[in-house]
């Protein structure tokens, strides 16, 4: 009897224990009901500031392609706003603990990560580059009175760098997301946001090298001097042309000037060529490649060109320049976009529309004197540099004309200063050699004139590359097509200027084209094999530096094209690297084709 009274506490301190545990549960279940309904409303909220800072982001873009400075800092506050928000509402401890729920937790970790981001892109980088571009205002880069006011570009400097700093940061984050247990929707937006910090990173690099270059390149700390190469696509050089006409420029605190201007023919030839070229630029190119001016360019390496000019003005005229730059009148035809029509002293008028066919074919037969034809690629020089420099342009098309010059190859710009260089290495404009990295790998198509006329006006380039893994050791292995095709009529012997055709003088038949095709692989690539019109062939094979090249020459009547492909290995580190071809930029350029080839004979026709 006496067990009884104390099992009855036992069992009455064991239900008091069960509904506690029971009550401790039920708190648990609604308070994981609870934090999951919080991060479910919060990430909702969060989803729909994010997509509004997307929008923002789209309205930036079309906003300062407009110039709108004041619209621009608006809309940079609504985006730190949206990108505040949504940071702060993926970042209190409940969404905190829940980013560790399984399953779930990945993607709480990617929104969240995802906001950082963006708020971090907002504030430091979006925000400073805004409050420059409001305070300098839509025109204050263009030129006032001969000048451009250099001051407000050095004051932007600190913006514009931690700007770039901020997004190539931001972008290497993008890149560590794990989206290897996320959703669908979860990882396509995370794709989106790598993909637009890509090019939004890169484009800042560039943003930010010009504007820590121009100042000082524009002698804003002191006078500079430039030579001027104006390249003619009509005789090809693998640098774009034969300089034609070369000339002085000079730039005094943003006022730009060109002086003393020479036809290219006038420099040279040099008993000897004026500093040492290497082995392999010598048996790809000649020595002639520092012997004449107009053969600086042979040579894809436009650090090579340069400093091969720069010597050769130094002995033509006693002045160590500061640098060289060169372009084409394909160049001249975009900025006449911007500038709109110029007058020429012979009377001519140069628009957008006929700079090309007036420089580079007209004038053969409206002036076949070769010292005016010179003198009339210098006038048209001048008169665009003279509009530019009144500040008479459109901004907007400028600055277009001179990106898709840059991107087709036909601006370049070397400086003697190692500090600027390092700056412009790595850009379109620096003229190097093709790299391979883990987004791309690069290969170049250089095209040298042999007829020694004015023909390649009338030749027509296609440029194909593909890529596939065609080995067990992951090595891949890539193919580049190149398709020349000669279209000047049929007639041409006779139709065209005898300076047109080369008038047989360099043992080439007038109305044919001559060119040498050199083919870059990256570094430490290994020559396949090649074919011509689908069948094997035997080629020059040598390098460049560490480049392997190989090279071809093509001889094509009126009418007449040839197919040439050449394939290499390449390193498996870069195989999953999108694959892409520059090339010599001619009268007309268009963008590589993808190819697709059979990996057991990759040089054969489709």
């Amino acid at each position: 009897m006496s067990d009884q009274p104390e099992s009855r506490r036992t069992a009455a301190r064991r239900g008091s224990r069960a509904r506690v545990v029971l009550w401790v549960v039920l708190a648990l279940v609604l308070l994981l009901i609870l934090a999951v309904a919080w991060v479910g409303v919060r990430g909702v909220l969060a989803k729909g500031h994010l997509e509004r800072a997307v929008g923002d982001v789209d309205t930036l873009r079309s906003q300062l392609t407009d110039g709108d400075a004041a619209a621009v800092q608006k809309t940079a506050a609504q985006l730190e706003d949206e990108a505040g928000s949504a940071r702060s509402l993926t970042g209190d401890p409940v969404w905190g603990a829940a980013q560790y729920v399984p399953f779930f937790g990945a993607n709480l970790r990617a929104v969240r990560d995802v906001s950082v981001i963006v708020d971090d892109v907002a504030q430091n980088a979006v925000t400073p580059v805004a409050d420059v571009v409001g305070e300098l205002g839509s025109d204050s880069f263009a030129p006032k009175d001969g000048k451009i006011d250099l001051q407000p570009i050095e004051d932007a400097q600190p913006s514009v760098a931690k700007a770039t700093k901020t997004l190539a940061a931001a972008h290497r984050d993008a890149a560590a997301i794990d989206v290897s247990g996320t959703l669908s929707p979860v990882t396509t937006a995370v794709g989106k946001l790598r993909n637009a910090l890509s090019t939004a990173s890169a484009q800042a690099d560039t943003a930010n090298r010009i504007v820590q270059l121009t100042p000082a390149m524009l002698g804003h700390d002191g006078d500079r001097n430039y030579v001027l190469l104006f390249q003619n696509n009509a005789e090809l050089r693998a640098g774009g042309g034969i300089p034609g006409a070369v000339a002085l420029l000079q730039a005094e605190d943003g006022a730009i000037h060109l002086q003393n201007q020479a036809a290219g023919s006038s420099f040279g030839p040099y008993d000897q060529p004026v500093l040492p070229l290497t082995a392999d630029t010598r048996g790809l190119y000649g020595d002639i490649t520092g012997e004449y001016m107009q053969d600086v360019t042979l040579t894809p390496r436009f650090d090579v060109s340069a400093k091969l000019a720069q010597e050769m003005w130094k002995q033509q005229y006693g002045q160590q320049v500061d640098g060289v730059l060169a372009m084409d009148p394909v160049t001249l035809s975009y900025i006449l976009k911007a500038t709109g029509p110029v007058q020429l002293p012979t009377g001519d008028t140069l628009t957008s529309d006929n700079a090309v066919k007036l420089l580079l074919s007209d004038v053969y037969a409206k002036y076949p004197d070769p010292v005016v034809q010179d003198a009339f690629f210098a006038s048209a020089a001048s008169a665009v540099f003279d509009k530019v420099s009144s500040g008479d342009f459109d901004e907007t098309k400028f600055i277009s004309a001179l990106t898709e010059s840059s991107g087709e190859g036909r601006l370049r710009i070397w400086s003697a200063a190692q500090s600027e260089q390092a700056r412009i290495s790595g850009t379109a404009v620096a003229g190097e050699l093709p790299t391979a990295s883990a987004d791309t790998r690069q290969f170049g198509v250089y095209l040298n004139d042999g007829t020694g006329s004015k023909m390649d006006y009338y030749l027509e380039k296609t440029v194909s590359v593909g890529s596939s893994v065609c080995r067990k050791d992951g090595r891949p292995t890539s193919a580049v097509e190149v398709t020349l095709k000669n279209t000047a009529p049929a007639d041409a012997a006779t139709s065209l200027p005898a300076y047109v055709t080369g008038g047989g003088d360099f043992g080439v038949e007038p109305g044919k084209i001559k060119t040498l095709v050199a083919v870059y692989a990256p570094k430490d690539s290994i020559f396949l094999g090649a074919s011509k019109d689908g069948k094997a062939t035997a080629l020059q094979t040598a390098t460049d530096g560490d480049h392997p090249v190989a090279q071809l020459q093509t001889l094509l009547a009126p009418g007449e094209s040839l197919t040439f492909r050449v394939a290499f290995l390449g390193k498996a580190e870069f195989a999953n690297a999108a694959v892409q071809a520059s090339s010599t930029p001619g009268v007309r350029q268009t963008e590589a084709e993808p190819l697709t080839f059979e990996c057991e004979q990759p040089t054969a026709a489709d």
